[in-house]
């Protein structure tokens, strides 16, 4: 009886305190960002005390403060993504439409199979910038990956500036990314209906709105349908290889044409278009990280799963590209009217193999599933990091809103802009997707990780890359390279630059409104 007593009394007690409270912070009602404040001061409180009576005494104050300000506690992400599940979702990124489209590409660059040494050095730059994203996903397992690197590398108003540009970039590069995908998809779907030609644009934009129904569940739920869909993909890949080794003619791939290694201009001008293109394919291998407020043993599971992605991949497009030009050799693809195995070059692949059209249209469904699961782990991904922004008080609220444990909010607008992403052609979309990112993200994370390391050495690093400080000064010089060594790189420069232009002043803008919405509160 003694235990009740004193129960409703330390009950009565915080609600007293709630009121104090709440009277101290005025007659009217208070914000979400006020009230939130009051609310974690009172955790902390919570935190403090022990015993089970005040602990519920405790829960009370906070519930009865809620009830007062009408706010709810905000719905938490879980943290149930294993290593497994990791890879899988960086795997899905990666191995999108990408390597099945994209190397009669390389081979133009180069003129060859020497166009194959864009893929090597594309794997070495991934390796070096995952390096980075390791280090620095270990160290804060958050939902929103460079979003929060940057805010606490930088600090201050120059680190939320930064991260704030980041995630406004992100409104126009990962859908860049996601239209990449549902185009290669629309062209492979041309292979089997030819009726589709001209058409293809809302082939895209369908491949979109299919990805975002099933991502309208939470994270578990969306687990086993991602493993369905990487067993398809590597499935794909390994018919390809198989297809290669019994009916391909290897001396093919090492057809190199004469002088196709002087170290001339024009060569490393090709190598900078083929490494751009390859490194489009490769990246992906950072997906976890964007989920780090949902990984369990973050500090050993995010380095692992962007390291081990990038040597399954590597070994994966090496085997894939030397049996298709096993079939397909670089002077048939590089074939100026060809158009066919330029726009479905796996179904034409298996078409030429087995000598059967209908061989090329099992390719090219399993081709396009493969496309589609990209575009599902890369809107997956990308949602979350607008969600991260709007819940540090960094974007617009909307965003920060959870509907049945996923970001609903979030994951609309990206699909949407998406959508319009999807008129434009591969090629001008592939490009400024990759000289954004470079510019306005991956390029400040290489800076940022060593201006970490120098100011803030005692901090607890779960991964520390290998060799620094090499891996971020080779990342950064390879970006380098692969941006300017091109024809026409200036084009993608200047949309850069006025992105990052643009998102100055919106943020400019925020913090003056919201200067004048205080001083008007006074």
């Amino acid at each position: 009886m003694k235990g009740v007593c004193a129960e409703r009394l330390a009950e009565r007690q915080s609600a007293a305190r709630v009121a104090r409270s709440f009277m101290r912070l005025g007659s009217h009602k208070p914000g979400k960002v006020q009230a939130r404040r009051v609310v974690d001061r009172n955790s902390q409180r919570c935190e403090r005390r022990a015993g089970p009576i005040q602990l519920r005494a405790a829960s009370y104050e906070l519930r009865q403060f809620g009830r007062l300000v009408g706010m709810e506690a905000e719905p938490k992400l879980e943290r149930t993504l294993g290593l497994g599940g990791a890879v899988t979702l960086n795997l899905l990124d990666m191995i999108g439409v990408g390597p099945f489209i994209t190397l009669p590409l390389l081979l133009g660059a180069m003129g060859g199979p020497q166009a194959m040494l864009g893929w090597v050095l594309g794997a070495g730059l991934a390796v070096c910038d995952g390096m980075v994203w390791a280090e620095l996903g270990a160290m804060m397992p958050e939902a929103g990956g460079t979003y929060v690197y940057l805010r606490k590398m930088f600090g201050g108003g120059l680190g939320r500036l930064l991260s704030f540009l980041f995630v406004f970039q992100l409104c126009f590069s990962a859908p860049l990314s996601v239209a990449s995908g549902c185009i290669g998809l629309s062209q492979y779907a041309t292979y089997l209906w030819p009726a589709l030609v001209g058409k293809t644009t809302w082939v895209a934009i369908a491949a979109v709105g299919v990805a975002v129904v099933l991502l309208y569940r939470k994270l578990d739920r969306v687990r086993m349908l991602s493993v369905g869909l990487l067993v398809l993909v590597l499935g794909t890949i390994g018919w390809a290889v198989v297809t290669g080794l019994l009916h391909g003619h290897w001396g093919n791939v090492v057809a190199f044409t004469p002088g196709a290694f002087v170290l001339n201009h024009g060569f490393f001008v090709g190598l900078g278009s083929a490494m751009l293109i390859a490194t489009y394919d490769y990246w992906g291998y950072y997906n976890v990280t964007f989920l780090g407020g949902e990984v369990r043993d973050a500090g050993r599971t995010i380095p692992r799963a962007v390291l081990w992605s990038i040597g399954i991949v590597f070994v994966l497009y090496m085997a894939l590209n030397a049996s298709v030009l096993s079939v397909l050799p670089a002077g048939v693809l590089l074939a100026e009217g060809n158009l066919e195995a330029r726009r479905a070059l796996l179904s034409q692949m298996m078409q030429v193999a087995y000598a059967s059209p209908m061989a090329g249209k099992v390719a090219a469904v399993l081709v396009m599933v493969t496309a589609f699961a990209s575009v599902f782990s890369l809107l997956l991904g990308y949602s979350r990091i607008p969600f991260a922004a709007a819940r540090d008080g960094n974007f617009v609220s909307a965003f920060g809103r959870l509907y049945k444990g996923f970001p609903r909010t979030s994951l609309l607008a990206l699909a949407g802009v998406a959508c319009l992403c999807c008129f434009f052609s591969l090629g001008q979309v592939v490009a400024a997707l990759v000289v954004l990112r470079i510019l306005l993200q991956f390029g400040l994370q290489h800076v940022g990780v060593m201006l970490l390391r120098a100011r803030r050495p005692e901090m607890p690093r779960p991964f520390r890359m290998w060799l620094y400080p090499l891996p971020p000064l080779l990342a950064l010089l390879g970006f380098g390279f692969l941006v300017v060594e091109r024809v026409g790189f200036g084009r993608q420069v200047m949309l850069a630059g006025v992105v990052a232009l643009v998102g100055c002043l919106v943020y400019a803008g925020r913090r003056i409104c919201g200067g004048m919405k205080e001083s008007g509160r006074a």
